[in-house]
Parts: C-alpha cells; sequence; structure tokens
C-alpha cells in the first residue's frame, strides 16, 4: 500500500508522534521496574526484558518516523504495537482501581480512563500520520 501525499497537518502529526514515541521509549529505560509490574501475567518473557524491548521498539519506530523510506512501516508497527500493549494498560488500572478489584493508591480513574480510551485513537494517529489512511470528514479511509 503507498503512502498518501503528506500534508503540513500530517508532517506536524508525524513529528509530534516522533516526540510521543521516543518520550515514551525512554520512559520505558528510566522507569523499568514499575512498567515491568503492569506486563501481563501471560506474556511467555520476562517483564524486565518485555520492558526493555518494547522501549528499544518505540525508539527506533521514532527514528524510522523521519525517514521516507520506512515511515509507513513505522506507522503501521506503532499502530500494532498499540494494540498489543492495551493488555499492559488494562492490567495497569485494574491494579490501581479499586472499583476494577486494585489497591485504589495508583493513579486515578483520571488518568486510567482517558488513557484506555485513547489507545485506538493513538493507533489511527499513527496510521493518519504516516499516511497510511485518510480522514474525510470524521472517518477514516
Amino acid at each position: 500500500m503507498a503512502e498518501l501525499p503528506e500534508t503540513r497537518g500530517r508532517r506536524i502529526g508525524r513529528w509530534l508522534l516522533v516526540l510521543f514515541y521516543a518520550a515514551a521509549g525512554v520512559a520505558h529505560f528510566l522507569f523499568t521496574d514499575a512498567m515491568a509490574r503492569i506486563v501481563p501475567a501471560w506474556v511467555p518473557w520476562d517483564a524486565h526484558e518485555v520492558v526493555l524491548t518494547t522501549g528499544a521498539a518505540e525508539l527506533i519506530c521514532a527514528v524510522a518516523l523521519l525517514t521516507r523510506r520506512w515511515r509507513l512501516a513505522a506507522g503501521w508497527a506503532l499502530a500494532l504495537y498499540a494494540l498489543c500493549v492495551w493488555p499492559a494498560n488494562v492490567k495497569h488500572a485494574m491494579i490501581d482501581l479499586a472499583w476494577l478489584g486494585g489497591s485504589g493508591g495508583g493513579l486515578s480513574a483520571w488518568y486510567h480512563v482517558p488513557r484506555l480510551l485513547a489507545q485506538p485513537l493513538i493507533m489511527a494517529w499513527a496510521l493518519w500520520a504516516v499516511g497510511a489512511v485518510r480522514v474525510e470528514r470524521g472517518s477514516l479511509h
């Protein structure tokens, strides 16, 4: 699938995506222990290795977004990545929120609910910013 022409809005969206995933990738290396706690138990690898590997993947994709050759692949990879980390975000909410059986002592619903609801938007953002999809009048094409 060929990418759509890059508009000014797409370019800005792509650069914001670069910053977003570069910051997230660095955070994986700075807060490895905290992030390892939210890796679901069913993931068959060491949680710390998963966090470090996904952090590296975020950084690699952020750099790839800066290239014409790899930006489309990076957008698809980041959209899939956002889907794959959704279970960790759900687990994080379940740990923190008392009404989901958690301790009630972590981050609030004001953090978790928007984060969980934003996941599909982040996927769409990655695909739109690299020109994989077109947005017309509020619908994805």
